[in-house]
This record gives C-alpha cells, sequence and structure tokens, in this order.
C-alpha cells in the first residue's frame, strides 16, 4: 500500500516537478555505483543532478513468499500499518495517521511500503533542497525505525480488507485469478491467498515480528536516483539503517521451488457474467533463466506485443472471439507463472482455449519467422528509452539490477542482448520451459 500524499498549497509547485520525475539519461551509459554499506546493506546509486529530486528504494527478503500459510496476506498488512503513524522518541512526540500524513504534505514528499511476492519494499521521494532532503530522511527514518502499530487502526483496516475480499469474490476475474493461482503454484507460498480466515489470524504483534525479522540490516538493499553524490547516499544510508541494528539477522529459512506440472488440469466453474474469464499457463522461469531474453522477445511475439503478437491475430483479429489476448512471463526468485489471459463470449470460450492452445504448441515447435524477429527487435530496441525516461522507472531497474544480481551495465547492453537473439534460441527456450500438453486451463463463467 503506498502512501503517495496530496500537495500542500505550498508545495504544490515543486511536488509537479517531484511527480514528473522526467530525466535525460536514456541515450547515454548509466552509471551505477555499488558498493556495501558499513551496514551491510548493498548500495547502488545513479546520480542525477537533471533535477533536483531523489528517489530512494529499500527492498528486504520480506515478501508475500514469507508469509505462513495460515497467515496469508502478513507481508502486505505489516507495510500497510507501517504508513500508520510512529511512536514517540526522544525529544519527538508520537503522530497518528493523520499526523503524520500532514508531515509529509508539508514536506511536499512521498513515503510508502508495499509487499510483492518477494520483496518488502519501502520508497521515499522528495526534493534535494538541502533542508527538505534533511527533513525528509529524518521523517523516513523514524517512520522505518518506529511505527507504531496501532491495534485501532489495523481492527479498522481488516475490516476494509474483509469487506474487499468479500466484494471482489463476486467478480469473475477474481475467482479465475484464484483458481489458476492454487492449480500453478499448488503449495508453494507464491499460490497463497489471503481470505477472511487469514486476515482474521494476523495480529499487530505478529506484524511486529514479522518486521524485525525480515526488515534488517543484513537484508538490506537500497537504491538512490537523484540529485546526490556518494557520501550523501552513504550519510542516508547510514540513517536508515541505524534504527534497524537492533533487528535480528538470524537465517531465513529456505523456500521451496515451484514444482513442475505432472499432467494437465481443467477447471471450469459456473458464473453468471456476460463475458467468460480464461487463463491458460503454467510455471515459467525464475529472474536468473539464463534464457532470459530469448523468452521476453519470444513472448512479444507470441502475446506479449499487443495488437501484432501471433494470438491476437489469431484469437481476435480472424476469429472474433475477443477484444484483447495477452501472454506474458513473471518472473522472481522462483519460477512465476507463464499465463494467456483473455474474456469471451461464454458461448465461445471453448473455441477460445482451443485456438489459443493451438497458437502456443504451434509456436513451441515452430518458433517465429525471421520476419517477426526482426519487427520485435525493431520494436523493443526503439522503444528501450520509454523504460527508463524518468527517476522512477530508472530506480526500478536499477533496484532489479542489484535484486536480480545481474551486470552493472544490464541497461547499457540491454538492447545489444534483444538484438542478439535468434530464432533457434527462441525455439530452443520456449522448448525447454513450456510444456503446451501439460498447461493449466481455468475458465470462469463458460457455458456448460
Amino acid at each position: 500500500m503506498n502512501a503517495f500524499l496530496k500537495p500542500s498549497a505550498r508545495c504544490a509547485a515543486v511536488l509537479a516537478l517531484l511527480l514528473t520525475g522526467v530525466i535525460n539519461t536514456a541515450q547515454a551509459a548509466i552509471p551505477i555505483e555499488h558498493w556495501t554499506h558499513a551496514s551491510g546493506a548493498r548500495v547502488y546509486l545513479v546520480a542525477s543532478p537533471s533535477i533536483p529530486m531523489l528517489d530512494v528504494q529499500l527492498d528486504f527478503d520480506g515478501g508475500s513468499r514469507r508469509d505462513p500459510a495460515a497467515q496469508a496476506g502478513l507481508a502486505g498488512a505489516t507495510a500497510g500499518l507501517l504508513s500508520d503513524g510512529v511512536a514517540a522518541q526522544p525529544g519527538l512526540p508520537a503522530l497518528d495517521e493523520n499526523q503524520l500524513s500532514e508531515a509529509w504534505v508539508d514536506l511536499g514528499a512521498q513515503f510508502g511500503a508495499q509487499a510483492s511476492g518477494d520483496r518488502f519494499t519501502i520508497s521515499l521521494r522528495t526534493l534535494t533542497e538541502p533542508d527538505l532532503l534533511q527533513r525528509a530522511v529524518a521523517l523516513a527514518t523514524r517512520q522505518i525505525g518506529a511505527p507504531a502499530w496501532p491495534q485501532a487502526v489495523w481492527q479498522r483496516d481488516r475490516e476494509r480488507l474483509l469487506a474487499s475480499l468479500k466484494e471482489a469474490e463476486n467478480r469473475p476475474g477474481t475467482l479465475a485469478g484464484r483458481a489458476f493461482s492454487r492449480a500453478v503454484y499448488g503449495n508453494h507460498p507464491y499460490g497463497f491467498q489471503p481470505d477472511a480466515a487469514t486476515f482474521n489470524a494476523i495480529s499487530v504483534t505478529d506484524m511486529q515480528a514479522f518486521y524485525r525479522r525480515h526488515v534488517a540490516t543484513c537484508r538490506a538493499q537500497v537504491t538512490l536516483v537523484g540529485a546526490i553524490n556518494r557520501t550523501q547516499a552513504d550519510a542516508i544510508v547510514s540513517q536508515f539503517m541505524a534504527p534497524l541494528k537492533s533487528h535480528g539477522c538470524e537465517p531465513l529459512p529456505v523456500v521451496p521451488q515451484v514444482q513442475s506440472l505432472e499432467r494437465a488440469m481443467d477447471e471450469r466453474l459456473p458464473f453468471a457474467a456476460a463475458q467468460a474469464q480464461v487463463s491458460i499457463g503454467q510455471p515459467g522461469i525464475a529472474r536468473s533463466d539464463p534464457d532470459f531474453f530469448p523468452l521476453f522477445v519470444g513472448n512479444y511475439i507470441l502475446g506479449g506485443g499487443g495488437f501484432v503478437s501471433r494470438l491476437t491475430t489469431e484469437v481476435r483479429e480472424k476469429r472474433g472471439l475477443s477484444y484483447s489476448v495477452f501472454s506474458y512471463f513473471a518472473p522472481g526468485r522462483h519460477a512465476g507463472a507463464f499465463q494467456i489471459g483473455l474474456t469471451t463470449r461464454p458461448d465461445q470460450a471453448a473455441q477460445a482455449v482451443d485456438v489459443s492452445r493451438k497458437v502456443v504448441r504451434d509456436f513451441v515447435e515452430q518458433g517465429p519467422t525471421d520476419a517477426e524477429l526482426a519487427a520485435a527487435k525493431t520494436y523493443l530496441v526503439n522503444s528501450f528509452s520509454l523504460r527508463i525516461d524518468s527517476n522512477r522507472k530508472l530506480l526500478d531497474n536499477v533496484a532489479n539490477i542489484g535484486w536480480n544480481g545481474l551486470p552493472l551495465d544490464y541497461l547499457d547492453t540491454w538492447t545489444q542482448q534483444i538484438e542478439r537473439v535468434s530464432v533457434a534460441d527462441i525455439r530452443r527456450s520456449f522448448a525447454r520451459v513450456l510444456q503446451p500438453d501439460r498447461m493449466v486451463t481455468v475458465v470462469v463463467g463458460a457455458q456448460p
């Protein structure tokens, strides 16, 4: 849950610049500095002096893959409550959620926390005018080091989450997503789904314990992009890490790998809706997979390229079975899902599934044509600059480089990696990773 805040009148002009955050590094080499801080935190810095702002992202091994099965949603709930107040400290009064929001508004800065499948992430965006920067870093340090963990707020937020869950269960997309995740991931934590029972099993004490165990200096990666130098960056990291030194650093349990599917699974769920939701897929790859680029380029041709993809041509253009259809890989520390998704009329669902399966099977067997590959490379290379055209996008990319252990020149060589991919590479990698005859198919709302 990101706590992005609206500006006060005093800060509206500077926050407009802050929100834009446009940089001009797309056409030049991106100098990423990397070092290990005295606390043990891994630090990545891109000095970007073109605009007076700073984006900071702190990542920890505390994503939802660390949730106990009976408390699915614990990481996300912990991240959400982090923004709901800070405790009193020597010389500093406590701030409740409203006072904390007002403090960020007065600074014209943004602070947020969220949990993804792999990471517990804390983020800060602020201008680098010395007084504003100092105060923003100090407030963020308080929020990181002394969360209030208000019981009453968690009780309120839990009721909201439960109401949201209940409402979501009336949407076919929710049912399709849950069924697909269960089938693809089985008992792996990637497949854990929060529900009323798991949210009711989470207490504030559980959140505090989760936070102290996972948000620790030994597990910290800090990424900074903005108008600061290495000395300033190291000082900011020192402030952020200081209150975390007391958190535990004992080794975390090993998370098992996602298991391959042994057989095809077909699940049809009745639902009274104008459109049927279709999901087809299987476990895919981890981000560390050496065939990441052939799979990335190949998937653009298969279903990631929108209206120019094979799936769109066969499912939408030739047969009119769906307005849109897509495919993607979702790699993480473990094998994330490969998924095809579409909506269609209930009476056309069976045909849409058959056509989609055939497209995948043919692509795995034959790969793309030379013309398809050339067109994909042209688009991906020419659009690369759009991936890093703001501080926020560059921050995301640099954080991913650190988190996934990629080389520091990864962004500089990205287009070369794309250009290197051949038809043979795509055929080989897709044949290795995808098993069209052992995929999960979930259809919610199809006619019997």
